[in-house]
């Protein structure tokens, strides 16, 4: 729901000479000179992005649901070393304990992720922090920041406790040519946020921009992440790599929240600048949804070849296809697949925080505020 408010009427104050942050070219960093004789910031000045207020001023809030999920991320906090390895580590060395089927999906969807988070974290920090100009909006990419962080840290532990060949791991995004496609799909959206000249305010910017919050947000992790946690935690379901499984499920629900935050954002800087949202820019990102589907397609014939007890590559397509026109929905826009249900209805299980023992009960978890958060 979008929050243009702030509560009660702020008390009438003197006026002040004009802010250097009055006027739409204001400086986005928060870096420039400081002008002593500024104006207070005002809400009504305060904006996703071209944003006419000072981007260093917190308060007062305007948009409360961006700082009530920073708060949410703080309260679901968790580290990868809390988890047991020992049965995964077990498992992995005996000789009959997975097939090689199994094995190969593991390795490639490990290899994926590996890489994936550092990604998605560059965008954050080079290129999405760099253009939404506000402040609580802000807040809360510092804590996805630091989470896409100890994803990173997940992968390295996962790695190291099994013994896996950590150059072939974390190089896959080079090696594997289905992890490569999407690599390069989602990376050619944030070329021109990276270069220092780049700048919103022109509906030509401003759209390239909402590309790449469409692209890293609701296709890499709305997406593309959700197809990897079924195929690890469909092997959790039947109490195989649990250790993983376990991680994978908490790093779900981070992703379920930057999903949720990622979609809130599109849709306020569509509601604050509606000429962006044309006919024709919504039939393109129905197209990048569908261009997204069909190399998760691809990705997931690729790691599963033949498939294994519960699933499969046509479960995995189909999985993609409800998720797509899921995103769609939430979009406002029109499904790009024809209605499709969802073969793995118990994945809204493992993201269900209100459980005071994790999904697969190999140790007890406390979430502070885990039983109000709602995960879609």
């Amino acid at each position: 729901m979008l929050d243009w408010t702030v509560g009660s009427a702020a008390p009438a104050r003197p006026p002040l000479r004009p802010s250097r942050f009055s006027s739409p070219a204001a400086d986005p960093t928060g870096l420039g000179a400081i002008a002593a004789d500024a104006a207070r910031v005002r809400v009504d000045d305060k904006a996703m992005i071209n944003a006419r207020a000072d981007v260093n001023q917190l308060l007062p809030l305007k948009y409360r649901w961006a700082w009530e999920k920073y708060l949410a991320a703080c309260n679901n906090h968790w580290m990868p070393t809390e988890v047991g390895m020992q049965a995964d580590i077990a498992l992995w060395h005996s000789r009959d304990g997975l097939t090689e089927d199994e094995r190969r999906a593991i390795k490639r969807n490990l290899g994926f992720f590996a890489a994936s988070e550092s990604l998605v974290a560059n965008n954050i920090v080079l290129a999405i922090y760099r253009h939404l100009t506000n402040p609580e909006c802000r807040q809360y990419l510092l804590r996805q920041a630091f989470e896409e962080a100890v994803h990173t840290h997940t992968f390295q532990y996962i790695v190291e406790s099994l013994g896996l060949d950590e150059g072939e791991l974390f190089n896959m995004y080079r090696e594997v040519p289905s992890i490569t496609a999407k690599a390069a799909w989602a990376l050619q959206h944030t070329q021109s946020l990276d270069d220092p000249g780049f700048k919103t305010g022109t509906p030509e910017a401003d759209r390239i921009f909402l590309r790449d919050l469409v692209a890293f947000y609701v296709v890499f992790e709305g997406m593309w992440f959700y197809t990897g946690f079924a195929q690890i935690l469909s092997l959790g379901r039947r109490n195989k790599m649990v250790g993983i499984a376990e991680q994978y499920q908490y790093i779900l629900r981070d992703e379920s929240l930057h999903l949720n935050f990622g979609i809130d954002v599109i849709n306020q800087i569509r509601a604050e600048n509606p000429h962006l949202w044309t006919a024709a820019f919504q039939d393109e990102v129905r197209g990048m949804i569908a261009e997204a589907a069909a190399l998760e397609a691809a990705y997931g014939r690729d790691t599963m070849p033949r498939g294994f007890l519960g699933l499969n590559a046509g479960l995995c397509e189909s999985y993609m296809r409800f998720i797509a026109n899921r995103r769609c929905a939430q979009l406002g826009l029109k499904p790009v697949f024809p209605e499709t249900e969802n073969p793995f209805p118990w994945m809204s299980e493992a993201m269900d925080l209100k459980k005071e023992k994790n999904f697969f009960e190999t140790r007890v978890i406390e979430y502070q505020s885990g039983g109000a958060l709602a995960w879609d």
